[in-house]
């Protein structure tokens, strides 16, 4: 029996071959799709955690305390053991603190302020001066100290707004936070939220009576292989951390965000890549019973030939089914460990044991089943032809299509197919067996497109014949009567559609990609700088790029409960990525007042009525950006001249606001300001006297500011009657107001019962606000403005945010460099192509991966089958064709009968399958699969895109127009041979 099967494999070469190459393509593809998935899933975590905001991974477990010994370590390091006692996973970099909060008097006004110890604090922050180490010893934020006015020396009291007790601290450092985004600083505890940002101090400090009240903390990073290790119920875990933690500690983290991403982009990926490798798997178990199905004519005639030697039915189908096994085990011993190579190069390796040998025991049940299914297939065939009789076995030509259990296999496929589409349509495009609608309704039609194919063939031919056109009739008689035609022509049309929706589907996902990207970032290439101020910033970047087309300030707030992106709006057009919303309208240059270049000031001002009123001037410098307060002092009665020091003012100040300080009835008129150091006139009474130029509060108890010749005039309200801070200013209009603005979301509450007024510049100020669906890197929820806008209407404080230098496309390679030189330090440079390649490490790029790679080997399993049809006719259609010369058929019929006869069905199908592919990814709602993060910002783009459909056509044409150039080069050259 071996021999027999040896010699009948070594004589059918060819058709052995290609069941060969049909298993081999469908093994690795099946085989490769275990290892890609988990090695895909494992990078697509740990890619997940490295975009992830650091606060995602941290662990916070806090409890409040007494400290009664005196001795605030006593209660640390307990607090500590605790903790670590009774978590029950563990945890890295691990940060214990002390916390209160507390109040510092600023003009009379309390603002909040929190104490603060921390493990390491001054190893994660740039300081000036000393770090804190003895009792009473504090180091404060540089913004902190703009807004309170005092630097290094100065004395801090900070009082318990609770007790009205305070501590006398002493200010040794001032410090600024070298990576605001990093796990250290992710607690909300150590983040300003309406007051200032905390104030860091040694532990002996807590010493004090009046801190015995703290909160203790233990804030820690889970471990990256905590997170991403498949098996491990993270979120179980912090479960358990928290009932074992209760009721005396609680424990605070974000890390469910985190975790839901990394569970989609596996559950994404696993669906993706099984769905591609069940679609090849059946199209793979259909090609092989075709290929079965065509050689099976030449076996026919070694089963009649058994028959008439008196072989039993088993000992033929032995015989038989050796024959397949040989090319069937041969494709699947090479199919499945290139499969595994291919896996492993596309998605890397498989660190995690228990995932591997997952992956290769299904990747070997995946080449089983092709093995054991292209067997199944192929048996049945060859049972069914073990059955006819011997006239039928002898027969030289075939008697067409399969009869009644052909039609009833089509309709049974067709019922399935539908069902699927029907599900898809239902469910949605994530339900069930929804990604394999496309490839179903290309069956379906196809198959009925097949049965009317050979019917008009058929016809055509007839009419053809009898109209005296040779070539068209003997082409369209082959077509229609030769056996499993309309099965080859089924085959390119799945194979196409899915192939073509398969590169739809990548580039689709690819340009989503991109576009996040751009959102995201908002120019081609984005730096995050440290710098001291938006004014540094600003000035840095001019001078960088003068023109204004190559780089861009911009300030992100993403901690204020209003969002808040604010951007050059001059240079936004040239710099931004293309397809983002408009920026705002910007500051302009109209209405700015002169800048004081002096170190002194004197204001020429006249006192009403007989209150006393202490008039101050806030400033800020315009190249320092530093805020500069002069005290102008009280003025007397009648006109006099006030005088204050403007120290760092030579390189220019402007105006952040008047300040009058009095009860009710106190009021003063400036007639002019002069600089004194070196003298000369800044505004006259003229400029003073402008109402267009001032303007007062939005909101509370507001200064009365009028104008008139003499100049400006500022009255106390007369509902006041304490001194007053809040209300007590001026400031100048060098902006449009109210504040043009861009508005994504909802409106702030506070919105919808009074006029927009935005609060996060240091003083409240009017918005008019235009509704977008979004804006660029906030998203869904946030607010655009101007920086330059911006930064005139900021007070003593500066707002929080991220400072950052978006660059065009084509920005010189040399500007960066200058950047820095002119005062900016780069901590992170981020682009789009960078941010879309990130991306790729998500479920849907894996999967849209996966599946190009499917609809490959679906084109190449179709291209197979085209050669193995278009060598087992060759012999048949020769014979015939001779015959028909001998009666006088032209040569060049003969030659074009033969070229169009196996490729008018191939072209016929491809052309099919492109005109399949639009209406199936509409009706079955394909489209690019959301991000797993959660992002939506833009809807997904369209899965077939017109420069996709068109290269997938083109790739698919070449394939199978050189498969079928190939096969039938061979029977052309005998032809005109025998010319």
């Amino acid at each position: 029996m071996f021999a027999l099967v040896a010699g009948a494999v070594r004589t059918r070469t060819a058709q052995v071959a290609t069941i060969l190459v049909l298993a081999a393509v469908a093994t690795a593809v099946t085989a490769a799709a275990p290892w890609y998935a988990y090695a895909a899933a494992a990078r697509a975590a740990a890619t997940d955690i490295a975009a992830a905001p650091d606060g995602q991974r941290t662990l916070s477990v806090r409890q409040g305390a007494e400290i009664e010994s005196g001795d605030p370590g006593a209660v640390v390091e307990p607090f500590a053991d605790r903790v670590r006692t009774r978590l029950p996973l563990p945890t890295e970099d691990v940060a214990l603190g002390m916390i209160t909060p507390l109040a510092v008097s600023r003009g009379g006004t309390d603002v909040d302020v929190r104490l603060a110890y921390r493990d390491d604090f001054c190893d994660q922050v740039r300081i000036d001066g000393a770090c804190p180490a003895a009792r009473g010893e504090v180091a404060i934020s540089r913004a902190a100290a703009q807004r309170l006015t005092i630097g290094i020396g100065s004395r801090l009291t900070l009082r318990d707004t609770v007790s009205d007790r305070t501590v006398v601290t002493t200010v040794v450092g001032l410090y600024s936070v070298d990576d605001p985004s990093g796990a250290y600083w992710q607690s909300s505890l150590v983040r300003a939220e309406n007051g200032l940002d905390p104030a860091f101090t040694a532990i002996d400090t807590f010493s004090a009576v009046m801190l015995k009240s703290v909160t203790l903390t233990y804030d820690s990073v889970i471990p990256e292989g905590l997170i991403s290790r498949p098996g491990t119920d993270l979120r179980a875990l912090l479960r358990a951390a928290d009932k074992q933690l209760s009721p005396d500690l609680r424990l605070v983290t974000s890390a469910d965000q985190l975790i839901g991403t990394i569970e989609a982009d596996r559950t994404v990926i696993a669906s993706g890549v099984a769905t591609a490798a069940v679609q090849i798997l059946v199209l793979a178990w259909f090609a092989i019973a075709l290929a079965g199905r065509y050689t099976g004519r030449d076996r026919r005639p070694d089963v009649a030939l058994l028959k008439l030697r008196g072989s039993t039915r088993l000992g033929i189908l032995r015989l038989l089914w050796g024959q397949h096994l040989v090319p069937l085990a041969a494709g699947t011993l090479l199919g499945a460990p290139a499969g595994l190579l291919l896996a492993r190069l596309l998605a890397g390796p498989v660190d995690d044991t228990a995932d591997r040998t997952a992956a290769l025991l299904i990747g070997l049940g995946a080449a089983l089943a092709v093995l054991l299914g292209g067997l199944l297939v192929l048996a049945v065939l060859e049972a069914l032809v073990v059955r006819l009789p011997l006239s039928e076995l002898l027969r030289r030509t075939s008697g067409g299509r399969g009869g009644w259990r052909s039609g009833l296999a089509d309709l049974i496929l067709v019922a399935v197919a539908v069902t699927v589409v029907y599900q898809a349509g239902v469910g949605g495009p994530d339900g069930g067996l929804a990604p394999a609608g496309a490839g179903m309704l290309a069956l379906a039609v196809a198959l009925i497109l097949a049965r009317l194919l050979s019917h008009l063939a058929g016809r055509m031919g007839g009419a053809a014949l009898r109209a005296g056109r040779l070539r068209t009739g003997l082409t369209a008689l082959r077509v229609a009567r030769q056996p499993g035609a309309d099965r080859v022509f089924a085959l390119v049309v799945v194979a196409t559609t899915l192939f073509v929706t398969a590169v739809g589907g990548g580039d689709a996902e690819q340009r989503a990609r991109a576009e996040r990207g751009a959102w995201e970032l908002g120019a081609d290439r984005v730096l995050t700088v440290q710098t001291e101020n938006r004014t540094t910033l600003l000035a840095a970047v001019r001078q960088a790029d003068p023109d204004g087309r190559q780089a861009m300030a911009a300030v992100v707030d993403r901690v204020s409960d209003l969002p808040v992106l604010a951007v050059d709006s001059t240079r936004y057009a040239a710099v931004a990525a293309p397809g983002l919303p408009g920026a705002p309208p910007g500051a302009g240059a109209g209405g700015r007042l002169p800048l004081i270049t002096g170190e002194a000031v004197g204001v020429r001002a006249e006192r009403h009525g007989k209150q006393p009123a202490r008039l101050s001037l806030l400033l800020r410098n315009e190249t320092t950006g530093l805020v500069v307060p002069v005290d102008l002092g009280v003025a007397g009665a009648g006109t006099t001249v006030l005088r204050g020091a403007a120290p760092g003012c030579a390189t220019g100040c402007r105006i952040v606001h008047w300040s009058l300080t009095g009860r009710t009835g106190a009021g003063v008129t400036v007639h002019s300001l002069d600089q004194l150091d070196p003298a000369g006139p800044v505004l006259g009474a003229a400029e003073l006297g402008d109402v267009a130029r001032w303007r007062t509060g939005s909101t509370g108890v507001a200064l009365d500011v009028s104008t008139s010749a003499a100049g400006l005039r500022l009255d106390v309200p007369v509902n006041t009657s304490d001194d007053v801070e809040s209300g007590s200013r001026a400031w100048p209009v060098e902006t449009t107001l109210p504040l043009p603005a861009v508005l994504a979301g909802p409106e702030p509450d506070a919105w919808r019962f009074a006029d927009p007024i935005l609060g996060v510049f240091g003083t409240p100020v009017p918005v008019r606000a235009r509704a977008v669906g979004a804006v660029p890197v906030l998203g869904h929820h946030g607010l655009f403005v101007d920086l330059e806008a911006f930064r005139r209407l900021t007070d003593e404080a500066e707002p929080p945010g991220e400072y950052q230098v978006w660059l065009a496309a084509d920005a010189r390679p040399g500007l960066v460099g200058d950047l820095t030189a002119a005062g900016l330090t780069v901590v992170a440079d981020r682009t789009v192509a960078g941010r879309a390649d990130q991306l790729g490490a998500q479920g849907p790029a894996v999967a849209a991966r996966f599946g190009l790679l499917a609809g490959a080997a679906a084109l190449l399993l179709a291209a197979a089958t085209v050669a193995v049809a278009a060598a087992v006719d060759r012999g048949t259609t020769r014979e015939q064709l001779r015959a028909l010369r001998v009666q006088g058929l032209p040569s060049r019929v003969a030659v074009a009968t033969g070229r169009y006869g196996v490729g008018v069905p191939v072209l016929a199908g491809l052309v099919a399958g492109l005109l399949v592919t639009i209406p199936a990814t509409r009706v079955t709602g394909a489209r690019v699969l959301p991000f797993t993060d959660g992002w939506d910002v833009l809807p997904p783009p369209g899965v077939l895109g017109p420069v996709a459909f068109l290269l997938g056509g083109l790739a698919a044409l070449t394939v199978l127009g050189l498969t079928t150039w190939l096969a039938v080069r061979p029977f052309l050259r005998d032809l005109r041979d025998d010319r």
